[in-house]
């Protein structure tokens, strides 16, 4: 089912919110894909947004809209009729730029509720795409739309990918002192279902992993898992971004809700 094109009449889009569906922007992404699929267990209508179409054989019983978010292309029609917004398309470059393009869009037409997701640490570290989620929520907690948002630690299949990006070099090279706390990318999708079910709550407690872990523990645990054997080597990087990631910036150790922990996740995918 297309979505229709009437986004311009917000009285008319806000009457039909709580009929219709919660649409997720980068919603077949790592995760929105299964965030979609917990909303659809749990009954409730979904629009996909995506900049490609529908791929042939995709039976799922959801909406699909195609939008390009770096040009604005697609997006009044993406919105119109929906109840609610989950944002979880992300820019590493243009990151307010594209959210501030849904945030007008959601208030045009009358969205009661966006909900975005953000990283624990961004208002701690001040790595560039850590600064530009940041003022992403800046931007949302002063534009007048309702919203909730939650920031969350580092997922399992990004921390993997550090160690296993790095299978042709003879050796690991990881930044010493890091710590990590991973979480499971299906957790949070889970937890955003819940959020944008209810109704907005601002800024929540943040998610963490279960655990917090060295990143020469994590690499460790990786070389394990996929039968790789390289040598680890641990680089002290200079600066504030280096130096606030060894003050544990990116951790949330008092929030360490997630269940999976990161052993759990290599066996799982290690099974697949």
């Amino acid at each position: 089912m297309a979505p229709s094109n009437n986004a311009t009449d917000p009285a008319a889009n806000a009457a039909a919110d709580h009929d219709g569906p919660v649409l997720v922007t980068g919603g077949t992404g790592t995760l929105g894909r299964p965030l979609v699929d917990r909303l659809l267990a749990d009954g409730v209508a979904v629009r996909v947004m995506s900049r490609r179409p529908r791929r042939t054989g995709d039976g799922r019983p959801c909406e699909w809209a195609v939008c390009d978010l770096t040009k604005g292309v697609g997006l009044a029609a993406a919105v119109s009729g929906v109840r609610a917004i989950v944002h979880c398309a992300t820019d590493q470059w243009r990151e307010t730029k594209v959210l501030s393009r849904v945030v007008e869009a959601a208030r045009e037409a009358g969205v009661p509720h966006l909900v975005y997701i953000s990283i624990v640490g961004v208002d701690r570290i001040p790595l560039p795409y850590y600064k530009g989620k940041f003022e992403a929520e800046r931007l949302l907690e002063t534009s007048g739309l309702p919203y909730t948002i939650l920031r969350a630690t580092q997922f399992h299949n990004l921390v993997a990918a550090v160690t296993t990006g790095q299978r042709r070099l003879p050796f690991v090279v990881l930044p010493a002192g890091f710590r990590v706390q991973p979480v499971e990318v299906t957790e949070v999708a889970h937890r955003l279902a819940e959020l944008v079910r209810g109704e907005p709550a601002g800024r929540v407690p943040d998610m963490g992993g279960p655990q917090v872990h060295s990143a020469r523990e994590l690499a460790e645990q990786t070389l394990r898992s996929t039968g790789l054997a390289r040598r680890i080597v641990d680089v002290r990087f200079p600066g504030r971004t280096a130096r606030a990631f060894r003050q544990g910036g990116n951790l949330a150790p008092d929030h360490a809700t997630g269940k999976v922990t990161y052993g759990e996740f290599l066996a799982a995918r290690r099974a697949d």
